[in-house]
Parts: structure tokens; sequence; C-alpha cells
């Protein structure tokens, strides 16, 4: 699935914050290559979690004060689980989601931090055939079966 085509979202009488995270309707998961150094397997989770966030409807939860007043922002409410994989299991994984109907597929493309400039990093895209297209972490939304399909046998990092 194109993430321009349908994109999966919360209902406002969907976001039920008093439930566990196991009663929403959609799962959320990031998956990213383990072999990563930490800093750039961070850097991948961080910028697919922000673009998923931006992009999926009532995905993050109220700002909530602490006990001084003090408003700490949205946290996505119905949770997010991180897994790991190899490059080539993570491919894998990328090909099942978009094809998968009603997913939402977010990446971050090698090309990313590779690049300093933001233009630069939009060219290098453009060229990339997406078989060649090389991913370090991957935000997948959908319904909760088939999420679960597809990131089936996943190791929790």
């Amino acid at each position: 699935m194109n993430p321009n085509d349908v994109i999966p979202g919360y209902r406002s009488d969907e976001i039920i914050t008093s439930e566990s995270t196991r009663a929403s309707r959609l799962k959320w998961v990031i998956v990213v290559d383990s072999d990563l150094p930490p800093g750039r397997l961070a850097n991948a989770v961080a910028c697919v979690a922000a673009s998923t966030g931006d992009a999926i409807a009532g995905m993050l939860g109220p700002q909530c004060p602490d006990a001084s007043g003090y408003l700490h922002p949205g946290l996505p409410w119905a949770g997010c689980t991180v897994l790991g994989a190899s490059a080539e299991r993570l491919a894998n994984t990328r090909a099942r989601a978009v094809a998968a109907e009603g997913v939402w597929v977010g990446d971050m493309p090698l090309h990313a931090q590779v690049t300093r400039v933001h233009d630069d990093y939009e060219a290098e895209l453009a060229r990339t055939a997406p078989g060649d297209l090389q991913s370090l972490a991957l935000s997948i939304v959908g319904p909760r079966d088939t999420v679960d399909r597809i990131v089936k046998k996943l190791r929790l990092l």
C-alpha cells in the first residue's frame, strides 16, 4: 500500500485510554535492522516514530500533567512494539507489509542516514528502484491480526 492511499487512523470514539493497548483495533510496530550500531539504530527508530505520529490520526494521546502541573507531551496511547530483524528479513517484512491491505508503512531508507541535505536524500530516493531500497527501519500500522502475521517470529528488542 502506498502511504498516499487510504491511511489507517483512529476515530475519536475509538480512542479509549483507559483500556489495555491490546484492545486497540490497530497495531503499531517498528522493525529495525538489529545489526545497526546503537546510535544509528536509535536514530532510525526515532525518525520512523516521528513520521508515524504525524501520519496516523489519533495515534497520540493527550498531554498529561504531572503533580506540579507541568504538561508532558502526548504519547502513543495504543502502544508501540519495537522489533529487530536482519537486513534481509527487514526487506522481506517491508515487502509483505506494503502488499497488505489496510496497512500503512513508513520507512527510513539508508539514504536518509548518509545524506545531510534533505533535497539530496529526495533526489537519491527518486533514483532508487524499490527492489534496491535498503530500509533501516519500518513503521507498520494496520489491523492487529494483519500486522501480527506480517511480523510473526520477529524478536522484541
